[in-house]
């Protein structure tokens, strides 16, 4: 009996490293996919729809290019905080269009590793809870100006 629990013991040792392995290769694999996809043409049709391409646009606490609001910079900067980054946001730099591509790019990274367009696209208007039937006009605004 003292055999068997011996070798179920070794058998899931080795299972969980196999597993710890696996997993760690994934997360290499995902960060690298990542870091290379493109999000510029969704970064680009996101300001067209949200302001027209204007950095100075305002609607309500939504400010910048890509409407940011201050929700979003506090989160931004909770994720940098969790990377050890001592990079921070302000709430003027959502007036700054590269650094508002830098802040979507960073909640992509976060929340969307897998890099769905239609995911980012949906929770930029929607947040990460966002309704598919509630962010639907959006969605089709931002992909009518991708083509």
């Amino acid at each position: 009996m003292i055999q068997f629990f011996k070798k179920a013991s070794v058998s899931l040792m080795v299972l969980m490293m196999i597993c710890t392995t696996a997993l760690a290769g994934g997360r290499a694999t995902q960060s690298k996919k990542t870091s290379s996809f493109n999000w510029n043409p969704v970064m680009d049709a996101i300001i067209q729809v949200e302001s027209g391409g204007n950095p100075n646009a305002q609607s309500g606490n939504s400010v910048g290019a890509m409407q940011i609001t201050p929700v979003l910079v506090k989160e931004c900067n909770n994720i940098l905080s969790k990377q050890n980054s001592k990079k921070r946001y302000t709430l003027a730099d959502r007036y700054s269009v590269e650094k508002s591509k830098e802040m979507f790019l960073l909640i992509q990274r976060y929340f969307n590793p897998e890099n769905n367009v239609e995911k980012a696209i949906r929770s930029w208007n929607g947040g990460m809870r966002y309704s598919v039937r509630a962010t639907n006009k959006y969605y089709q605004k931002v992909l009518a100006r991708m083509k």
